[in-house]
């Protein structure tokens, strides 16, 4: 028999080579941090280090890989929240920009529908009565026209608005079509916003990830407390700017039509009527940065696009020695009177910051609003001393496991089984590198399928040394016995191994979160077991056998 070619013992050595260098920052998890932490800001910086990065950036070789299994939220200690998204309020906010649309395009058949009114109406519809019901079939043809088609797969050809006639009375609401689908657009946008959010300020390795209809589950590894979390990706942060009527301290004064009253942020007992539509919005926005004004005190400067900054340079032209309010979730940050034309579309927030309200809130702005409120159903704030807890029992479990398959191993295979241990220390080596190679985060039922795997790795050398035994005691030689016993049970080998990554393919699929982490190692676990058993372990009793030429075996 033919030993295994020249090449594919240099691959196995060299994959083998990789998988033990490459796992080894993990052995050595915080000081590695440390360094990929300081190497960031210092990139970040342009190159400029402080003496404690240059410290940090020191304690592990640039020559040597830096990558690190990311630890979730069970072992690193965290914050948790289970959001749901209020998708009504979209609904109340497309109703009312409906109505400015309803009002013009009836406008021109006043003649026929007489005059126009908004009737009070839930929040997800739009009643406008007519005081001329003769012409209720002209006015119903009319607002049809305002809706389009609905842009998904399943309401292609339906109308993004349904309109009915009640009495003297129109009645819009959105069709159910066009609900389903402002849902998902509503979900999906909540979802990119906090994960904007969330990565501008930081954090490492979140969990965000949709749960059920109208729930967002969060989870921020490293975060303070959940209050911290809250704070950060629960505020709307709408930001507007709109015109100033009047300054008034009733809380009760009457905004007129097409105004609101607001309260303002910094001046207790004070309110705004301001104009409802605004000059220009938050989504006209392109940045925004935490800056000091000129009497020293923490601001946040923004930059609008294109769009926004000719829109706020031309009001602010018309309107000079007018006040112009900064709105931020219905409270008026500031009303400073306009002193000059402002081109450019960029300018700067004041009010009552500290440095860390107007970091926040920059951050907040430039991520963008939310489209919903959101409530919090569930809220977990998870202490490090929990996590390095998770830790310990996991490393100490995977040690008692790993210890019990090795005793086992060689006290029913002896040498052999001596072969089986150090391809299974490769095979834990090269799946702590693949998992550090591709930033999976590892959590708690993560470590469970790791340990699974062990015994898995060994399944396979049993049913390999079995098959060596029962050629043995069929009379075959050491080679023979041992190219046969590989051969004939690669295939039980193979046949168990590509069922059980099947069941690790449909638990990520079909899981999520603590499931999803056992999935990915346990699927992960199986490549790199028959990778050892077949490949590995072959190698070593390969080069024992042409090393020592026993005339038998002992297995």
């Amino acid at each position: 028999m033919e030993s295994m070619a020249l090449w594919k013992r240099v691959l196995i050595l060299l994959v083998c080579g990789w998988g033990v260098l490459a796992a080894v920052p993990n052995l050595f998890y915080a000081q590695v941090e440390r360094h990929n932490d300081a190497v960031i800001a210092i990139e970040a910086a342009g190159g400029t280090a402080t003496p404690e990065q240059t410290t940090a950036a020191a304690e592990w070789p640039g020559f040597l890989p830096s990558a690190l299994m990311n630890l979730g939220l069970d072992l690193r200690g965290g914050a948790h929240l289970l959001a749901e998204v209020q998708v009504e309020d979209v609904y109340k906010t497309r109703m009312d920009g409906l109505w400015p649309e309803v009002r013009d395009a009836l406008r021109d058949l006043r003649d026929q529908v007489g005059a126009v009114r908004r009737a009070p109406s839930p929040d997800d519809v739009l009643r406008v009565t007519l005081s001329n019901p003769e012409g209720m079939p002209a006015a119903l043809e009319a607002v049809r026209a305002l809706g389009s088609s609905v842009v998904t797969l399943t309401g292609v050809g339906e109308s993004t608005i349904d309109v009915t006639s009640e009495g003297n009375d129109i009645v819009v609401r959105l069709s159910e079509a066009e609900q389903q689908a402002t849902d998902q657009r509503t979900i999906q946008q909540s979802l990119e916003i906090i994960r904007r959010r969330v990565d501008e300020a930081g954090t490492r390795e979140p969990t965000i990830q949709r749960q059920g209809t109208d729930r967002i589950l969060i989870q921020v590894p490293g975060i303070g407390s959940a209050q911290e979390l809250k704070a950060l990706i629960g505020q709307t942060a709408q930001l507007t700017f709109n015109a100033v009527i009047s300054r008034t301290t009733d809380a009760g004064a009457s905004p007129g039509p097409r105004n609101v009253l607001l309260p303002s942020m910094d001046e207790e007992g004070v309110y705004y009527i301001v104009e409802q539509t605004p000059v220009v919005s938050g989504e006209d926005l392109v940045d925004a940065q935490p800056s000091f004004d000129q009497n020293g005190q923490p601001a946040v400067s923004f930059r609008f696009d294109t769009t926004g900054a000719r829109a706020f340079g031309d009001y602010t032209a018309a309107n000079i020695g007018a006040p112009f309010a900064i709105v931020l979730d219905d409270e008026v940050i500031s009303a400073p009177v306009i002193q000059s034309h402002i081109p450019g579309g960029s300018g700067i927030i004041t009010g009552n910051f500290d440095v860390e309200e107007s970091t926040r809130l920059a951050v907040l702005l430039r991520a963008g609003a939310l489209p919903a409120e959101m409530t919090f159903l569930e809220e977990r704030t998870i202490g490090p001393e929990l996590g390095q807890d998770s830790i310990d029992a996991g490393r100490t479990a995977a040690l008692i496991g790993m210890v019990a398959v090795a005793v086992y191993m060689i006290a029913c295979y002896g040498m052999f089984g001596l072969f089986a241990n150090i391809a299974l220390a490769v095979n834990i080596a090269l799946l702590m590198a693949i998992l550090s190679a591709i930033g999976a985060t590892l959590t708690l039922p993560g470590i469970a399928g790791i340990v699974l795997t062990m015994g898995m790795a060994v399944d396979a050398n049993v049913l390999i040394f079995e098959r060596m035994r029962e050629e043995l005691r069929a009379g075959a030689n050491a080679r023979r016995a041992m190219e046969q016993g590989f051969d004939r049970a690669f295939s039980a080998i193979m046949d168990s191994n590509v069922t059980g990554l099947l069941t690790a393919v449909i638990m990520f699929w079909l899981g999520s979160g603590p499931v999803r982490g056992f999935a990915v190692t346990l699927g992960l676990g199986i490549i790199t077991s028959m990778f050892t058993a077949v490949y590995v372990t072959r190698l070593i009793v390969e080069t024992y056998i042409d090393w020592k030429r026993p005339k038998t075996l002992v297995v």
